[in-house]
């Protein structure tokens, strides 16, 4: 049965993809910046350089995009043993890859650093997957991880440094945290069937000393100004805006009353949709205005199968047509006693 659960979601995305005329194929092209002049050029010089680094081209000719956000993906602790025991590092993605590998771009938050590197922070909740792991991430089909979260610091510097890194070497962007301050503030803009999603990355749980400065490694600078500002700014040059946010209280199945007054500022300040993660347990969905607001996501892949609440997560699917957003769907996904996620009836 939880196979046919697994294979109905899947079906259902690709209906929804097909129905919508678009290839669910594409290829990453390099970093290039051949683009971006006409998109940036509202903005100032020091922006637009920083634009310039970042922006990528998927090349097709349908105009359609699907956006596929999953909750917390840690790969540590139980999930990394039982990877490690499989000899396979695909293993946790099994049962729902074809569902993944069907949206054009598919984001999800790395619950800590992949690396070898580094020193325990002291935290006996501290994460650090194996580099190898990062396999499941391609297997997967994901093109972008959220580093701006809790765990990313568990190992000090060289860890974080590394994540970035190594992601980056296996066709895997990154938002949210940098090797330096530029980098780490830095929105991520992608440019998918001539529609252009610009991303921001943020977590209100760090003190400002973890926030990278000049040439340190750290998370991004989050602040309601900077970030209002940013989305603005931002909104000038994309045609979508997402602000990816890890906030809220852990285990508590309704935002709190800072989450849903944040989300409305950045929808206010021109944001189209604001994907929330941390708590560890799906939370509420709301329209607000023009855009919409996944207050958290849930887990994805995580070894917290101590209660259903903690196994059921949501994918989170925007479909963006014509430079608009025209479609959200959310698929609820259940982690098995192999920390596997599954399609679940709705």
């Amino acid at each position: 049965m939880r196979k046919n659960h697994f294979i109905f979601y899947a079906v259902v995305l690709v209906a929804i993809v097909s129905l919508l005329q678009f290839s669910a194929e594409l290829s990453i092209e390099r970093f290039h910046a051949a683009n971006s002049s006409a998109l940036a050029a509202t903005l100032s010089s020091q922006y637009r350089e920083m634009m310039n680094t970042k922006i990528i081209a998927l090349e097709e000719e349908q105009k359609n995009t699907t956006l596929l956000f999953t909750g917390d993906v840690m790969l540590s602790r139980s999930v990394g043993k039982r990877m490690s025991k499989a000899n396979d590092m695909t293993l946790p993605f099994l049962l729902i890859a074809s569902t993944t590998q069907a949206a054009d771009v598919v984001i999800g938050n790395l619950e800590g650093p992949v690396s070898s590197r580094g020193r325990n922070q002291g935290s006996i909740y501290s994460f650090r997957a194996d580099p190898k792991t990062i396999q499941g991430l391609t297997f997967a089909g994901f093109h972008v991880m959220s580093l701006a979260n809790n765990h990313m610091w568990d190992w000090g510097r060289d860890a974080l440094s590394d994540s970035i890194s190594l992601l980056r070497e296996n066709g895997i962007l990154t938002v949210g945290a940098g090797r330096n301050e530029e980098e780490a503030n830095l929105p991520l803009v992608l440019e998918v069937k001539k529609n252009r999603i610009g991303m921001l990355s943020y977590t209100d749980l760090y003190p400002k000393s973890l926030n990278a400065k000049g040439n340190v490694p750290g998370i991004s600078n989050f602040s309601e100004a900077r970030v209002s500002e940013a989305v603005t700014l931002l909104k000038q040059s994309v045609d979508i805006v997402v602000v990816l946010i890890h906030w809220g209280d852990e285990y508590k199945e309704k935002s709190n009353s800072e989450q849903q007054r944040l989300a409305h500022a950045f929808i206010d300040a021109g944001a189209d949709l604001v994907v929330g993660t941390h708590p560890h347990v799906a939370q509420e969905i709301e329209q607000y205005n023009n855009g919409w607001i996944a207050y958290s996501l849930g887990n994805f892949v995580f070894d917290q199968t101590f209660s259903e609440e903690t196994r059921r997560g949501i994918m989170f699917v925007a479909t963006i047509k014509d430079a608009k957003l025209v479609n959200v769907l959310s698929i609820p996904t259940r982690i098995n006693d192999d920390f596997q996620p599954e399609g679940v009836p709705l």
